[in-house]
């Protein structure tokens, strides 16, 4: 079977990115190959930022920052150079604002000056607003200004079918062979629902927003199956909807598990309400704890198993976001954090027997890669905002960065439905984007009514009705996909 296409047919003449423009560059080297640069001071100040000597300071509230018109020849895709430092010690980071619209972060590593770097922006010929806002603030900017960015690998959207479990279920590798054949081509929908494909959240989507159009891919997360919260006496019907959705519906099922630490710790899962420390527990500090981890592993197996008794495949997502640092399994740094990683993935395949994963990492960031051998596909969270539906460029090729490997790259979560046209434009075209549920879809008041606030009801109609979006209406029959010499 023939599995790829031209990647160049999603391109466009001139455009162009490379990873060079993700790493942190010298500002002499940067200021070379600039197009033109703006001098903060020179911009209009929004909030209460204000000039201080040569410099832009006091990005300390919600709506500070600074904004300058930068002007290029011609329309294409360009790497935004924003000379600045962090104020106060620490790391910073802040969103750069384009045309109106969340393109990217910019990180401030400490107090030494540093160009930050969002590659592969789109920019109209003729004069565009460029700016840094605030989100951590406490940074300085010197200046902003713009170069040409790097052609984009030909190979990015070449991934083989070839699964880390070398004993992968036929639905594991029929599923992991479809969504390499649809890399690069169109991109699947999804919807965060924990009440299953007909929760409020899917029929606030598909029925009220989409016309009637549902997502091909249904979210939802185990984290109620945790032993802590199973012993206080919480129910889910997530095992059972997750089997209908696929034998009744033909959908496609990933999990995520928001893991609750046991009553001792705090029956939490967020940092900050926890007492848990997973380097404790992984040293031998805390026998205890580690007890807590193989308990947990094995509760949540026992539901896994359950789906693979009932031929589901599984793209499975556990201890997400990890590099935030918000949740426990982040809060100690990368190395233990791997190291729970690699020891569910051994216990679930190889003690429990799960062969119906497809291992989808989200970590986030390269220092907490566990490497290739644990990782089918990358993912990626973004929430730029309200109604912004830009193809988040930066955030995909920073995914890129993570391995010399291919590796299909998804949009795991998003607050935002990006605009297809603006993913086809980009070229960067994210295996699947999954909504997440409650605000980002619902309003507060009315029985699954549809919330405007993130993405436009016009713009969910409009993606889901987009020929280059996988619907589930459209989505092939995965339990009889062809593979490869079988």
């Amino acid at each position: 079977m023939k599995r790829k296409g031209n990647v160049g047919r999603l391109l466009r003449n001139g455009v162009a990115l490379g990873l060079s423009a993700l790493c942190l560059g010298l500002s002499a080297a940067a200021e070379e190959a600039l197009l033109t640069r703006v001098e903060a001071e020179e911009g209009q100040m929004l909030g209460r930022a204000r000039v201080s000597g040569a410099v832009v300071t006091g990005f300390e509230h919600a709506g500070d920052g600074v904004q300058v018109i930068i002007s290029v020849p011609e329309a294409g895709h360009y790497d935004v150079v924003v000379r600045h430092q962090s104020v106060g010690g620490g790391s910073k980071v802040n969103p750069v604002i384009v045309n109106g619209q969340n393109v990217g972060d910019i990180t401030s590593p400490g107090s030494q000056w540093t160009d930050g770097v969002v590659p592969y922006v789109w920019l109209e010929a003729g004069e565009n607003t460029v700016g840094v806002s605030t989100s951590w603030g406490w940074i300085n900017v010197d200046y902003i200004g713009v170069r040409e960015s790097e052609p984009i690998p030909a190979d990015v959207y070449d991934v083989e079918p070839v699964l880390i479990n070398p004993n992968a279920t036929k639905g594991a590798r029929q599923l992991m062979a479809f969504l390499c054949d649809n890399y690069g081509r169109n991109v699947i929908s999804g919807q965060q629902c924990q009440d299953g494909p007909f929760g409020l959240d899917c029929q606030a989507v598909g029925f009220r927003a989409a016309g009637g159009a549902y997502p091909a891919l249904l979210g939802m997360d185990v984290g109620v199956y945790s032993p802590a919260r199973a012993r206080a006496g919480d129910v889910s019907r997530v095992t059972e909807y997750a089997i209908e959705y696929w034998q009744e519906h033909g959908g496609i099922v990933t999990l995520s598990w928001h893991w609750y630490a046991d009553e001792r710790y705090g029956s939490a899962f967020y940092t900050d309400s926890t007492r848990f420390n997973l380097a404790k527990a992984m040293n031998g500090q805390d026998p205890a704890g580690y007890q807590m981890l193989l308990d947990g592993i094995d509760a949540i197996a026992a539901q896994l198993l359950k789906l693979q008794e009932a031929g589901v495949p599984v793209l499975w997502r556990p201890l997400h976001e990890a590099s935030g640092g918000w949740f426990w399994w982040g809060a100690s740094g990368p190395e233990p954090y791997m190291e729970l990683y690699k020891l569910m993935y051994h216990r679930m395949t190889e003690y429990h027997g799960l062969n119906n994963l497809i291992w989808v990492w989200n970590g986030q960031d390269a220092a907490w890669y566990p490497g290739d051998e644990y990782v089918d596909i990358i993912g990626e969270d973004i929430y730029p905002g309200e109604k912004v539906y830009t193809s988040q460029a930066a955030r995909f090729l920073k995914a890129l960065s993570y391995t010399p490997t291919r590796k299909i790259i998804a949009l795991t979560e998003n607050g935002c439905i990006p605009d297809t046209d603006l993913l086809v434009r980009d070229g960067v075209m994210w295996a699947w984007w999954c909504t997440w549920e409650g605000e980002f879809v619902l309003k507060t008041k009315g029985f699954n009514a549809y919330s405007d606030r993130y993405t436009e009801k016009a713009m969910v109609r409009k993606v889901y009705q987009h020929e280059r979006v996988i619907t589930r209406k459209n989505l092939p029959d995965i339990r009889s996909y062809p593979l490869d010499g079988e």
